[in-house]
């Protein structure tokens, strides 16, 4: 293995774990303060971190295997993890779905949307930098697969985006409903995260959110 091409290894290694690490404390930021100020969007913002979180260490397995070797098939622990996070996702949309409309019909505003402005700002400036790094990883090394990662992360910014733009009108607005709507946004989002993970399990590597 060549030193440029060892280097980029580590840098896949790395921001594997980078990811990992990051969506845990943004998945427990986001519940407390989502839980704490009745932000509904928030709340289901940071459940999906700790889902995106096992794709993750699906993620870090499979560097780990095209490190080994480059031409190996999927592991059936990578799959299970694909598997489990499509599933998660799909139960995390229909949740949202579900209390999106109780908060509704309740007319339920939350107590202070600044959180979840501040996630969202952060998270939007990481997930832009892992996909420009992941992308630019993925090429060095000719993996369609790691590539493909840093495409799909992309929904994970639009989410943010989401986030942060329910968030601060919101704040700026104090309106009924915006939080609920921002919560069906994600919910959205979340059903396509899944469907995406499901794909990449049966080996379809293709990534909807590259066609944006």
């Amino acid at each position: 293995m060549e030193k440029s091409e060892e280097k980029y290894y580590h840098w896949a290694v790395g921001l594997s774990w980078f990811t990992i690490i990051y969506n845990i404390l943004e998945g427990l930021v986001s519940t407390f303060y989502g839980f704490a100020d009745e932000t509904l969007s928030l709340f289901g913002f940071g459940l999906d971190s700790f889902i995106e979180m096992i794709s993750g260490i699906g993620i870090l397995v499979m560097v780990k295997r095209i490190t080994a070797n480059p031409t190996s098939e999927k592991s059936d622990f990578e799959k299970k993890a694909l598997n489990i996070t499509g599933y998660s996702l799909y139960a995390l949309a229909i949740l949202l779905v579900i209390t999106a409309a109780i908060s509704i019909y309740q007319k339920h505003q939350p107590e202070s949307t600044i959180p979840g402005v501040l996630v969202a700002s952060v998270s939007i400036g990481i997930m832009w930098w892992l996909i420009q790094k992941k992308i630019e990883v993925g090429k060095a090394l000719h993996s369609d697969a790691i590539v493909a990662d840093a495409n799909c992360a992309r929904v994970c910014m639009y989410m943010s985006m989401v986030l942060l733009g329910s968030s601060l009108l919101n704040f700026l607005f104090p309106v009924l409903y915006i939080d609920a709507l921002g919560a069906l946004g994600i919910a959205w989002f979340s059903y396509t995260e899944g469907k995406e993970s499901l794909e990449k399990a049966k080996g379809i590597h293709a990534c909807h959110c590259h066609q944006h």
